[in-house]
């Protein structure tokens, strides 16, 4: 049909025309730094304990002088790997993306995947970089590129393993704070377990979503008994009751938990996405970026989960405001996503990023800056000391 307007045809020969000048653009230099940030207080899950988040920035540049940035958060005793890994296993890659094109994500991503197996964090600071980069250079927010529109949503906050009178202490606290959800961490035992739960809800009251997570702490046996007796505590949900191997405890654990049953350690990435839904092995899945690789393979992850009718969580290690941006615009484009637990940069003792999100009492604020939004305040950026990759 032809255009009405005249200005129209004028407007879409100028693209035509600007498009056909345009050259390709390509990475130049890649900077490798280690961004460490100490936790308020310790964080305690059935898996282990983490004083600090010792994390990774990945800084592309590319020969337009834009640059993309990118975290990634090694948490060992779950995702295998450890800022000294996550730092030695980044320099191939870096090579392996000087001279290429940014933009062409896809191509990219398939580049990182096929010459390193797992390692998934740290191509999830890769992946986030360049969708960071492939937002500014269209200059939209990385919601808007994703094909969503902004939304607020809420986020809840996370209470480690303890005591249950210092665990009901901080969800009291969490509550004043003004969240409305609050997520648990459980698996040293069914009594114990119990006794947690049962303050942590005296403590709120009945109004306060509430969320545990075993971290694969409990066996299977344990499991059904410990979920069946803390059904009485309206609980909306539990995390990784077993361990991520054990799919078929998984599943029949399901079958009969009055709870709510969410995958987590057993997602890793699509394929696992696929096992887990044919399976019927839970109600819910949690999507990491550091588990998942990135953007890149999270949204086949919830594409499954949607076809599958699996709402989805999007979860967190001890990422900055940083990757938690990333995170959050995700969460914004895809409406499965109907559960956030990007919280932990609320654990750091100092904040290191400039822009990206922002947190009102438990709400999840974005920005609309191209990209992510997020960057390293400069006297961070001053201070980081890594390395950088050339041809």
């Amino acid at each position: 049909m032809a255009d009405a307007d005249p200005r129209s045809r004028a407007a879409r020969q100028s693209l035509r025309q600007k498009g056909s000048q345009m050259k390709e653009p390509t990475i130049t230099r890649i900077d490798i730094c280690p961004l460490n940030v100490r936790l308020i207080e310790p964080f305690k899950i059935a898996l282990g304990v983490v004083s600090e988040a010792t994390n990774v920035l990945i800084r592309i540049h590319t020969s337009d002088g834009l640059y993309g940035l990118g975290e990634a958060s090694p948490f060992w005793f779950i995702t295998g790997d450890t800022q000294a890994t996550d730092l030695e296993a980044a320099k191939p890659l870096a090579q392996l993306l000087i001279g290429k094109n940014p933009l062409a994500i896809e191509s990219r991503m398939r580049e990182l995947n096929a010459f390193l197996t797992h390692n998934t964090t740290i191509k999830s600071a890769y992946d986030m970089a360049l969708y960071d980069l492939l937002g500014k250079y269209a200059g939209l927010p990385l919601y808007a590129l994703l094909g969503g529109e902004k939304r607020t949503f809420a986020t809840d906050l996370t209470i480690s393993i303890d005591t249950p009178e210092v665990m009901a202490a901080h969800a009291l606290e969490i509550r004043r704070m003004g969240f409305g959800a609050i997520k648990a961490k459980l698996g040293s035992g069914r009594a114990d377990d119990v006794a947690r739960i049962r303050a942590i809800r005296a403590a709120v009251g009945p109004d306060v979503a509430l969320r545990i997570d075993a971290n694969q702490g409990w066996d299977p046996a344990t499991a059904a008994l410990t979920l069946n007796e803390l059904a009485a505590f309206n609980i909306q949900y539990c995390e990784q009751p077993v361990a991520h191997w054990n799919i078929e405890a998984l599943r029949h654990l399901r079958s009969v938990s009055p709870i709510p049953i969410m995958a987590d350690e057993s997602l890793f990435d699509h394929h696992d996405a696929v096992r887990l839904a044919g399976m019927g092995a839970c109600d819910y899945f949690n999507i990491k970026l550091s588990k998942s690789g990135g953007i890149h393979t999270a949204l086949k992850i919830n594409a499954v989960a949607e076809a599958a009718g699996i709402p989805c969580m999007m979860g967190s290690m001890v990422e900055t405001r940083l990757a938690m941006s990333a995170a959050a615009h995700l969460v914004s484009a895809r409406p499965n996503i109907i559960f956030a637990d990007l919280d932990s940069p609320l654990m750091h003792a100092e904040d290191p990023i400039a822009g990206g999100i922002a947190y009102e009492a438990g709400q999840v604020i974005l920005s609309d800056a191209p990209g992510h939004g997020a960057d390293l305040k400069p006297e961070v950026a001053a201070r980081l000391r890594g390395i950088t990759v050339t041809a």
